[in-house]
């Protein structure tokens, strides 16, 4: 006990080790203003000019996520400077979905005793990828909670504010028949399933330093770990030609849980089981874990992480948009095509679901 009586920092908290982290971040957060930012961690607010931005009729966007249990590997291996990515691509990816553009992020960063190091290297990651996001991170909140965390273990969650013009928003209400429909690849698993990856890892007696079955030059927790991807630089291209009907962000559900919330009634996607190839990492997942291919594909992104709907008419000017931007690859999955009835699922395939023994 301090002496003259309890204080804050003998039940676990202490003030002033907060206050120095918040100084030692602030240049990380200065390093992601974008016009329309100020960049202050001293206010109580976080503040954003969208009229420097130059919209003229903006809906405002907003989105909220988290990682998931994949915030266990990084906790376990000591592996800290990818999460933040995550982090940002899980609200940002969902913005995009809309054609909004990211503008500001804000995180909050929980745990039962602040670590600077450990925090330090989380808020650098967010700070990275919002400069790639091209969102500023305005602010934010650093939680110290003795008693609710396990020594070592914290929590991440992060807010995404963006605008898009109002006649430029994308609800998929202009998806129609004979719509071509196009996939980025993912990086990885991303950010969803890892519930399920950890129990196949630990039902397989395996640890995080052995090497992954899936590309031995890499330790597996580290392989585990591999940022989700942030697709904002190309989806905004693509928006921008006035070709994309609709976009999916792969994430819960997969592919037959994101595709048809996009889709007007009336309508399905048909895809092609082999428009593009299962990656390694979920080839193992499926066999190592004896997970069926419907689990596979409703659990995982299994390899497509954004999804676009163009007519086919505007698919090479899309293209180009996408490869302007960077994109390496992209898949023509399938078409959009009438609903054969009222009760049929609005995501079908051309013959077999693919990966499975039918």
């Amino acid at each position: 006990m301090s002496k003259g009586g309890r204080s804050y920092a003998d039940a676990g908290v202490d003030i002033e080790a907060g206050d120095a982290f918040v100084r030692l971040i602030g240049p990380l957060v200065a390093a992601t203003a974008r016009t329309g930012s100020r960049p202050d961690l001293k206010g109580f607010a976080g503040v954003f000019d969208l009229k420097a931005c130059g919209f003229q009729d903006p809906l405002m966007l907003a989105a909220t996520d988290g990682v998931g249990t994949k915030l266990r590997i990084a906790i376990e291996t000591g592996q800290h400077d990818t999460i933040g990515q995550d982090l940002v691509a899980m609200c940002a990816n969902d913005l995009i979905v809309h054609g909004g553009e990211p503008l500001f992020f804000l995180d909050y960063f929980a745990s039962g005793k602040l670590e600077s190091a450990v925090a330090t290297a989380v808020v650098a990651s967010i700070a990275r990828a919002c400069k790639e996001a091209g969102c500023a991170l305005i602010g934010g909140e650093t939680a110290e909670m003795p008693g609710m965390y396990a020594a070592g273990d914290y929590d991440l969650a992060g807010f995404v504010v963006g605008a898009v013009e109002r006649d430029q928003y994308i609800d998929g209400s202009r998806v129609m028949a004979g719509d071509v429909v196009l996939g980025l690849p993912s990086s990885g698993v991303h950010s969803n399933g890892y519930s399920l990856v950890r129990k196949v890892v630990s039902d397989l007696g395996l640890r995080w330093s052995d090497p992954a079955p899936f590309d031995p030059s890499r330790p597996l927790g580290e392989a585990l770990l591999e940022p989700t991807r942030l697709y904002i630089a190309q989806a905004l291209a693509a928006t921008r030609t006035g070709g994309v009907h609709a976009i999916a962000h792969i994430t819960g559900g997969g592919l037959p849980g994101n595709v048809p919330r996009v889709l007007p009634d009336g309508l399905a996607v048909v895809l092609e089981p082999d428009a593009w190839r299962l990656p390694p990492v979920f080839q193992w997942l499926q066999s190592a874990g004896e997970i069926d291919a419907p689990e596979m594909l409703k659990t995982f992104n299994c390899g497509v992480g954004l999804v676009l709907v163009t007519p086919p008419d505007r698919e090479a000017e899309v293209r180009a948009a996408l490869t302007g931007a960077g994109e390496r690859e992209i898949y023509r999955l399938g078409t959009i095509r009438p609903l054969a009835d009222a009760t049929a699922a609005q995501l079908a395939w051309t013959g077999s679901a693919p990966w499975s023994d039918a």
